[in-house]
């Protein structure tokens, strides 16, 4: 498919970049969640457990998709299928834009969350098949804190004279681009002799670090997003203008930017131990900070740093996994577990919360990523002595 089309370079700076925007497509809503939530609690109606469910259903239905999609990753013709996923997301946007039931929608989005959970996966075993993927995890995270951090400014205030119409014409536009991008990807085979030559020298050694950096990713991403799905309403909470709060949030996805960049510019040099503890513990210590938020130069600073030090770890968190197998399977698998993350946080959030019990839900968030550090300590300590070997 796509065969009369000129290919990009497998490992170049544009081939990243077009990988980076077909991965995003299948989950792009979430850089966008915030503007999601609150414009489904605005202009629908909706309550905050309501709007929490919609967002949770969208991240199940997407940690669904990317399992079932592990099984069929060594034999899929992935051009093909990206095809026929990138027209289901938009379909699925466009008929999104008529409902208005939360049950309706619910099932909608999980739906929309299945299929874009496949087309991540999919784009996550390209990339572990790349030169060096965790920069490729680098662009990945460039690409989304970039459109995410301009759909947060530019996107709430847009909401009141448009209607929820808005947030899913967004999401359309996004896979519209990425299907002009599509046709000018290579092959990118499996390298059968690698992944023969790893397992030769696994010795059963991947299993505990393979599954602690799953549950690592799942943590991380599960303390964040469940914070950053209501962070409109915690800034609200703390008496500040909407307009200051979602200045502040689209400049901290884009300061993500700065985050994601780092990774591109430094690659394994320092190796993973060093460079995840240190991501881990500065977002710790952003989410904690959080608890004053009433104070305007703390809700800045703490959202700006979360911004940074998301796009950081995420993508060393995603490019270990990758290093467990050639194929692209745990790279998937790592998406998987990225989902049920980015799902099980708004869930188990919008119950904490209850009526606006943001203190509690900051301080379990902190917890959550103090655990983190715990868990990811053994397999990042293994790729290291791996690669110095």
């Amino acid at each position: 498919m796509f065969n009369n089309f000129p290919k990009v370079s497998p490992n170049s700076m544009i081939a990243r970049i077009f990988l980076a925007f077909l991965t995003s497509a299948g989950l792009f809503y979430v850089n966008i969640m915030p503007t999601i939530v609150s414009g489904l609690i605005d202009a629908l109606g909706f309550t905050n457990q309501q709007a929490g469910n919609v967002a949770s259903a969208n991240m199940y239905g997407a940690a669904a998709g990317a399992l079932f999609i592990v099984f069929f990753i060594k034999r899929l013709n992935w051009q093909l299928a990206a095809t026929l996923f990138l027209s289901g997301l938009i379909a699925i946007d466009l008929m999104s834009m008529k409902l208005a039931d939360p049950t309706v929608l619910i099932i909608v989005r999980f739906i929309h969350g299945f299929i874009g959970g496949m087309l991540v996966g999919t784009g996550f075993s390209l990339i572990a098949r790349t030169y060096q993927p965790d920069r490729t995890f680098g662009v990945l995270l460039f690409v989304q804190f970039g459109f995410g951090g301009l759909g947060i400014m530019l996107i709430p205030g847009l909401v009141p004279e448009f209607g929820t119409q808005v947030l899913f014409y967004s999401l359309v536009a996004f896979n519209v681009a990425t299907f002009l991008m599509l046709p000018f990807l290579p092959a990118y085979e499996i390298d059968t002799a690698g992944e023969k030559e790893r397992k030769a020298t696994a010795n059963g050694i991947q299993k505990l670090p393979a599954a602690l950096t799953l549950a690592t990713i799942f943590l991380f991403q599960a303390a964040n997003m469940g914070l950053f799905a209501f962070i409109i309403g915690l800034g609200e909470y703390f008496k500040l203008e909407m307009g200051f709060i979602s200045t502040t949030l689209g400049i901290a996805n884009w300061l993500g930017l700065a985050g994601a960049g780092l990774v591109i510019i430094i690659g394994s040099r320092f190796g993973y131990l060093k460079t995840l503890f240190s991501g881990i513990a500065f977002t710790a210590l952003a989410i904690w900070a959080l608890s004053f938020a009433n104070v305007p130069w703390i809700w800045v600073a703490s959202n700006c740093l979360i911004g940074i030090t998301w796009g950081f770890t995420i993508s060393y968190l995603l490019g270990l996994a990758s290093r467990f197998d050639v194929t692209g399977q745990m790279a998937a698998m790592g998406g998987f577990a990225s989902k049920m993350g980015l799902a099980s946080g708004p869930a188990v959030t919008a119950v904490l919360l209850g009526e606006d019990n943001y203190e509690l839900i900051i301080i379990v968030a902190t917890v959550v990523m103090i655990i983190t550090a715990i868990t990811v300590w053994l397999p990042s300590r293994i790729q290291d002595q791996i690669k110095s070997d």
